[in-house]
């Protein structure tokens, strides 16, 4: 089955908005595998209080079965590792993760 990966970069409010909901509709088709990677202003938001929504629509596509994964360097950088890892986030640098990508024939749709 095909794997998609949803790759979120800005945290404007269209993106943090769309991908998570992106997300749910793919999750909800028997399509093949969902992986969302977050990295740079998006991944900050995941540490961020006040974006509790996006934060908790991530939590749930946690709880539904997606592979969520951030930056690992990102996570460290602002202090975020523990608690990312205690969300049950995958943690991995982005020049692993896209050649993993790559490799696994995944489709990548950047936001």
């Amino acid at each position: 089955m095909p794997k998609t990966v949803l790759h979120l970069f800005h945290a404007d409010p269209s993106s943090l908005q769309t991908v998570p909901a992106l997300a749910e509709r793919i999750l909800s088709a028997p399509s093949g595998e969902l992986e969302v990677y977050l990295f740079g202003p998006a991944e900050r938001m995941l540490a961020d209080a006040e974006q509790a929504e996006f934060n908790s629509q991530i939590d749930a596509l946690v709880k539904s079965g997606a592979r969520v994964t951030t930056c690992i360097g990102i996570a460290q950088q602002i202090g975020a590792e523990a608690a990312f890892r205690s969300r049950n986030l995958a943690l991995e640098s982005a020049a692993t993760a896209f050649p993993r990508f790559a490799s696994e024939g995944a489709s990548v749709i950047s936001f």
